[in-house]
């Protein structure tokens, strides 16, 4: 692939993983993205997982045609971009590895050894000079490693971007859906605790004309692709609503609470509500539930009492998302009880320390079947969550 006259990629799909980080569903696979810069100086920016080392060798071996790399760029030590560190400069033992100096230490911890002889220690406002080209460094600590950097390629306007701008997909299978629905998963899966992180980088970013997005997971975006993405990551970093709307997820045992949140998304669009995402939180993928929470403005979260408490798999879909400071919503809560419906007090309190949260006044509690009262309260709540 080649991104520009003088940008080539040199990446990996990697269709063996079925978890990306031990959590997250990739039926698609991954691609782990590398690319290399070819001028009176040549950069490799960044290596791949463990796995494809020799993959990717290869795939640099043939695109620098005989010639040598100078550079090995690390913008993120996670292991999936540099666990081949070591391979590459045993390649190629008179490369030098620029990268900021915790990811040296990190390279320590990782290698028993930080290439002393070979770091070219970055920082923000840095740059690197490799003839027509230069890439201009950006700090960007806690995006989402405390190490991370993005460069910005000044001649071909590339922001080369770390884990920003990622998502989940082999590059080699076409996605359907477009770059936005993965990409949304991947942000707030991934990425999503460390908002104001991301958010301060991009401002710094956005300085920079971009015309191309390189990330280390993904399609490279170009043109209106690169915009579009940058738009979205302004909406996801403040987590700001992206998308008008309910989100409304639900667990239960016997099928009780899930009719009544089905009645509830019934009686909602029938007020005028332009979309419900329903999902059943036990047998839905649970970052596909996060990602639509963060997606719309609103939540309705309705669950059974277990134990004199929350239904488990509800309890830990909150944790998923308190975890991810979730804020700037408004919430709505449903319980069901056979004798003392208690999850409504529960899941209040898992978001006492959430910001800019409104509860809804207006409570639903059900005991074991949904009633003609039940119907009342869910017409109450749903004017409420659609002022």
């Amino acid at each position: 692939m080649q991104i520009t006259d003088s940008i080539k990629y040199v990446g990996v799909n990697d269709h063996k993983i079925d978890l990306f980080e031990g959590q997250f569903d990739v039926p698609a696979g991954m691609a782990y993205n590398s690319y290399a810069i070819i001028d009176d100086k040549i950069a490799i920016m960044d290596s791949v997982d463990e796995d494809f080392g020799e993959e990717w060798l290869s795939n640099i071996k043939n695109v620098l045609g005989g010639k040598n790399p100078d550079y090995l760029v690390v913008h993120h030590m996670e292991m999936d971009h540099s666990s081949n560190i070591k391979k590459f400069i045993e390649t190629y033992p008179n490369a030098k590895i620029v990268s900021s100096k915790m990811a040296f230490v990190m390279m320590k911890s990782m290698f028993g050894e930080d290439f002393a002889d070979k770091q070219v220690v970055v920082a923000e406002g840095a740059k690197l000079e490799l003839g027509k080209h230069t890439l201009n460094f950006v700090a960007a600590p806690n995006v989402h490693w405390p190490e991370v950097l993005f460069s910005y390629e000044s001649t071909d306007k590339v922001l080369f971007s770390a884990d920003a701008f990622g998502k989940f997909g082999a590059n080699d299978v076409e996605d359907p859906e477009g770059w936005a629905c993965e990409a949304r998963r991947y942000y707030f899966g991934i990425v999503g605790k460390f908002g104001a992180n991301a958010a301060a980088a991009l401002k710094k970013a956005e300085s920079c004309q971009i015309e191309h997005i390189c990330s280390l997971h993904g399609p490279v975006l170009q043109g209106d692709e690169a915009k579009e993405a940058v738009r979205l990551y302004n909406i996801w970093t403040s987590y700001g609503v992206e998308s008008e709307g309910v989100c409304l997820l639900y667990t239960s045992v016997y099928g009780h609470t899930k009719a009544v949140a089905e009645k509830l998304a019934e009686i909602l669009k029938a007020k005028g509500c332009p979309k419900v995402a329903i999902s059943d939180l036990a047998r839905e993928d649970t970052y596909e539930c996060v990602e639509d929470a963060f997606r719309y403005g609103k939540l309705v979260l309705a669950t059974t009492t277990y134990n004199g408490g929350i239904f488990p798999t509800m309890r830990e879909f909150i944790e998923h998302l308190t975890e991810r400071n979730y804020q700037n919503r408004k919430i709505a809560f449903i319980e069901n009880g056979s004798w003392a419906p208690m999850a409504n007090k529960g899941m209040a309190a898992m978001f006492a320390e959430s910001k800019n949260i409104t509860i809804c006044e207006s409570k639903v509690s059900v005991k074991i079947s949904m009633t003609a009262e039940t119907v009342s309260q869910l017409e109450k709540l749903a004017d409420e969550i659609l002022v």
